[in-house]
């Protein structure tokens, strides 16, 4: 739990200093476009990680636990945006509307890999079940979070159709998970290996879409138009849609009979929303000033839903 703890800590503090960094000296002109490229190779890079990291073995063994794995997706695609919609009356007076529409992106998204697995582990749940539900989960968003989008918010991609919005997230970020799956037979065990600096690779890569997408929302006045009393707003709406969520997917785990280890892994897969697939999906789905604003609202339930599932992680630890 310790080590867990530090790591989220120093996460958080690394995402903090970078958007002081694109605050203060923001990139412009040749500097943001090498950033720029550099992010789509980042990109890529995480997600050939992502697929050379999961087991098949593992997916195969949690396959068979296909109700489970229909609440979970049931509850990240459905429920979230859903609750998104009705609670508009109550979130938008806080918020006002660019972040709201970035609630609506965060409900869209699909739910975590890596922090899912974690802390079903942690808390003893049914962890194979996990992985499948938790993987699974990220390869819909590829094809459900863009039609989502869509429905939710209106948007076609940035300056392109939904085919192309559609295609460029597959290129980005499907084709290199694949190839991470089909090199895995020959890496596979070198990144288990060495599992702890390449998680540091998967958070620089996120750090460097966040200063790409800050530097641009910062020179569009980003500041100027998010007061400290939305960010406020926001930081309640944020922590009332993740008590909610848990307290949904809670009850429902309880009333459909499922063991505790199931509860235990719907509630950790389907309350989590992945900042590792969202903020480089938002870089395809959107235009670059108003990026930093839509992924606000991810960057800040993506900390909560870390801390808050952690305490959780550690109460279910101690049962008997």
């Amino acid at each position: 739990m310790r080590h867990l703890r530090a790591l989220f800590d120093h996460f958080t503090l690394a995402l903090l200093a970078v958007i002081a960094v694109a605050t203060w000296l923001p990139a412009s002109g040749v500097g943001a476009a090498f950033f720029s490229g550099l992010t789509h190779l980042a990109i890529a890079l995480l997600f050939f990680l992502h697929g050379a990291r999961l087991s098949r073995e593992a997916v195969i063994a949690g396959a068979g636990h296909w109700r489970l794995h229909l609440l979970v997706f049931a509850c990240t695609f459905v429920l979230f945006p859903v609750l998104g919609l009705l609670l508009k009356p109550l979130i938008l007076p806080l918020v006002g509307d660019a972040l709201y529409l970035g609630v609506l992106y965060l409900c869209a998204l699909p739910a975590t890999v890596q922090s899912a697995i974690a802390f079903t582990s942690l808390a003893r749940g049914n962890v194979p079940a996990a992985i499948c539900s938790a993987a699974a989960s990220s390869l819909l968003g590829i094809v459900l979070t863009p039609l989502l989008v869509m429905l939710l918010m209106g948007v076609d991609g940035a300056g392109g159709s939904q085919l192309d919005a559609l295609l460029a997230i597959v290129l980005q970020l499907l084709v290199p998970f694949v190839a991470g799956q089909l090199a895995r037979r020959w890496i596979g065990a070198w990144v288990t290996r060495n599992g702890g600096w390449l998680k540091s690779v998967d958070q620089g890569s996120i750090l460097l879409v966040v200063y790409t997408a800050f530097s641009d929302a910062v020179l569009s006045g980003l500041w100027q138009s998010v007061s400290p009393s939305r960010l406020l707003g926001l930081t309640l709406v944020c922590c009332g849609l993740l008590a909610l969520v848990l307290c949904l997917t809670r009850g429902l785990g309880r009333w459909l009979g499922l063991s505790v280890e199931d509860r235990i892994t719907l509630l950790f897969a389907a309350s989590k929303k992945s900042m590792a697939t969202g903020v480089p999906m938002a870089q395809l789905l959107f235009a670059g000033s108003t990026l930093g604003v839509l992924i606000l609202p991810l960057m800040l339930f993506h900390q909560i839903q870390l801390m808050v599932c952690a305490v959780l992680a550690q109460r279910y630890a101690r049962r008997e």
